[in-house]
């Protein structure tokens, strides 16, 4: 997805997500700022269903919740607001609120030239005040690869990067599958969104 910063005044949390009720496209929100998301390619987008559909099978019944890139994720202790691909909760305080997840324990980036400096960089920055975090996948839309940031046992976050041939671990569900799972079916090429 592709991030543009729109010409508006500052807004309030309650002003934004009145404004964004009545907008055709997402925007994320950060420090009073609205950021129109625009289309990515299509790779990056089944890639994302992929993830969205592969999380809620393997979730069935057991309390946690997949979001596809229409729930937003707030920022622990802040009013700021973003889109990740995909993402899963399973804290109970996530279950009371009706427009967004405040503690997933696991978010999934898809790149694109245009964002992965943001997706690695100021966005994780922001997704790691939440305590709950434990995996931060960003996923290539042109090559079978995968970089895992993981919060180990002591807090910090380590990398593991997958690649052909390579079992991907989820801890945060529990979930281990062969990488060229989610890209079976894609025609990956160099990006040209």
């Amino acid at each position: 997805m592709i991030v543009v910063k729109e010409n508006s005044p500052q807004l309030t949390p309650e002003e934004y997500f009145a404004w964004e009720e009545k907008q055709l496209e997402k925007h994320e929100y950060i420090n009073g700022e609205v950021y129109a998301m625009s289309g990515g390619s299509v790779n990056h987008g089944r890639i994302a269903i992929k993830f969205t559909a592969m999380f809620d099978t393997h979730l069935d019944n057991n309390g946690c919740i997949t979001g596809n890139s229409d729930i937003k994720v707030n920022i622990v202790t802040t009013n700021n607001y973003t889109y990740p691909d995909a993402s899963v909760t399973c804290d109970e305080r996530d279950k009371s609120t009706a427009n967004y997840f405040t503690y997933p324990c696991l978010i999934v980036e898809v790149l694109s030239d245009s964002t992965e400096a943001y997706d690695r960089g100021g966005k994780f920055r922001m997704y790691r005040n939440n305590p709950i975090l434990q995996d931060y996948l960003l996923v290539s839309s042109t090559k079978i690869e995968m970089d895992l940031y993981r919060k180990n046992d002591a807090g910090d976050w380590v990398i593991i990067n997958y690649q052909v041939g390579d079992t991907v671990e989820l801890k945060s569900i529990n979930l281990s599958f062969p990488i060229e799972q989610v890209y079976r079916g894609l025609i990956l090429t160099p990006e040209s969104e």
